[in-house]
């Protein structure tokens, strides 16, 4: 079994400045799991564990979508829900071409037995994961509602293997598309 997930990567200079305001979020009492800023990215499709025999049939349905480069911005750092937050993740702004290659890979995927995705699909990078919320976590939040992560052309989309370890998870690109 291989636990996947579909991505689109962020600019190093992207994953740079989400680090520095990580530190900046470490400054609150909420304790929270951190994203290494090497593993920031979009998530498009968390598939969870997939049979290895699958592999292949996914990774033609994924290259058989047809798409074009956009340019993503990063908007502000912000938590999933301010009564409950689980994730603090930074906004992503791109003219929504993210979620129509969203609508795609469910399209391909749905027929291999991907359950398609309940929730509505919104753009993000996850920075951290809240295990025990404090109000200081959006004191700090506000002060980070003026900064800007920058922009990046997304190029293309790649299955991920992600291998979950005791120092948090590590990543291993299985196949990438290129438009």
């Amino acid at each position: 079994m291989v636990r996947a997930f579909v991505a689109l990567e962020l600019s190093d200079e992207i994953r740079t400045c989400l680090g520095a305001a990580q530190e900046v979020l470490k400054r609150c009492n909420a304790r929270m799991t951190w994203v290494e800023p090497k593993n920031i990215h979009i998530t498009l499709k968390f598939m969870g564990d997939v049979d290895d025999r699958k592999i292949p049939q996914v990774t033609t349905a994924l290259r058989s979508i047809t798409f074009r480069h956009f340019l993503v911005s990063t908007g502000v750092i912000t938590v999933n829900n301010p009564r409950r937050p689980f994730t603090v993740w930074c906004a992503i702004e791109d003219g929504g071409f993210s979620k129509r290659l969203f609508q795609l890979v469910e399209d391909v995927l749905s027929p291999l037995g991907f359950a398609p995705e309940k929730r509505q699909f919104t753009p993000h990078a996850t920075v951290a994961r809240v295990k025990r919320f404090d109000p200081s976590l959006l004191t700090v939040l506000s002060s980070l509602t003026e900064k800007t992560y920058g922009t990046c052309m997304v190029e293309g989309m790649k299955l991920k293997k992600s291998t979950l370890m005791p120092q948090g998870p590590v990543y291993e690109d299985l196949m990438e598309v290129t438009w």
